[in-house]
């Protein structure tokens, strides 16, 4: 079968390949194997490549955390049948071991996930790593309820519009930091309360003005860097920091009177830590959600192209660009 491959960490545009490698084993009990249709080209597919990811794989490896396949073998146990795991279901494939970017994988049946058939494939191949996050980080971590506040950084990327549709449906508010301020009309229409701009806003001062002086009891950033202390800042007494990526790659500088004064708190989030502490029932509950959510609209992710693997080099090219104007898709068939 045909996968990506890579022997060593570096620049994904010089250290994947696709190669002809042997068919994984027949599906031990507990486990299935699925033929692959699409998997998406994430920003943590990509550090992991890059050996900058939180949790590193034994070289050579695979990359793609997840996507949306067809199961073509069951190795039985009480959990495929508890999933109704069948041949022939298509499945999406949440895959923290041997990577999606490949024609066949084997993985256990609690990593895949029977999905309706009027969804299609290519919001299947990006069911959860957005959407969860938006999801957990929201309602099942911070508890944001109808009339909260949530500043978020990031909000141009297709995890901070999903926050943006969540909020308006759910009841939030959402106020939103972007680098490019023409981001801000696109934003607002998807139902952003105020949208502002890293470059050119006194975010903490902008903040007190939007929120009346109150400031936000929670804030939410994915990039790290001196960004961080500005959210910080816009923060109310006791107010909570959840950091949940690292795309600029930068440490954070902060004063330690700006958390110690009004007691505000910064936390990590990784969702693949999350999911260890969720028993099987709590996880089905969630993917039932965000099918729910999916189906209406608020958890969708918008796509700007699909490649197939013969034009990897071209999908990496695209996905590196900073405005792609969506999700970047690789078809496996």
């Amino acid at each position: 079968m045909k996968a990506v491959v890579f022997d060593r960490f570096g620049d994904p545009r010089e250290v994947l390949t696709v190669r002809d490698i042997p068919m994984p084993a027949e599906p031990q009990s507990g486990e299935v194997r699925v033929r692959m249709r699409m998997s998406p080209i994430n920003p943590s597919d990509l550090m992991m490549v890059r050996g900058v990811y939180g949790r590193l794989p034994t070289l050579p490896a695979t990359p793609g955390f997840e996507g949306v396949g067809v199961i073509e073998s069951v190795g039985g146990g009480w959990l495929a049948k508890l999933r109704g795991l069948r041949v022939g279901r298509r499945v999406a494939v949440l895959n923290g071991t041997s990577g999606n970017w490949a024609e066949h994988v084997v993985l256990s049946a609690r990593n895949v996930v029977p999905v309706p058939d009027d969804l299609p494939d290519e919001q299947v191949a990006a069911f959860f790593v957005n959407p969860a996050t938006a999801l957990v980080l929201t309602q099942r971590v911070l508890h944001i309820g109808r009339g909260g506040w949530l500043l978020q950084s990031a909000a141009g990327s297709a995890l901070g519009q999903m926050i943006i549709r969540l909020g308006k449906h759910l009841g939030f508010h959402t106020i939103n930091v972007v680098r490019r301020k023409e981001l801000a009309s696109e934003l607002t229409q998807l139902g952003a309360d105020a949208v502002l701009s890293s470059v050119d806003d006194d975010i903490p001062a902008r903040v007190a003005e939007i929120t009346g002086g109150a400031m936000v009891p929670y804030a939410i950033d994915c990039v790290g860097g001196a960004g961080v202390c500005e959210l910080v800042k816009s923060l109310a007494p006791q107010g909570r920091l959840l950091l949940y990526g690292t795309l600029s790659g930068e440490p954070i500088s902060l004063e330690p009177r700006s958390l110690m004064s009004a007691q505000r708190v910064i936390e990590g989030f990784w969702l693949s830590e999350w999911v260890k502490n969720q028993g099987v029932l709590r996880m089905l509950g969630l993917f039932r959600q965000i099918i729910t959510l999916m189906r209406a609209g608020i958890l969708t992710t918008p796509v700007a192209a699909t490649y197939t693997l013969d034009q990897l080099s071209q999908a990496i090219e695209h996905v590196e660009k900073s405005a792609r104007g969506g999700k970047i898709l690789l078809k496996l068939v």
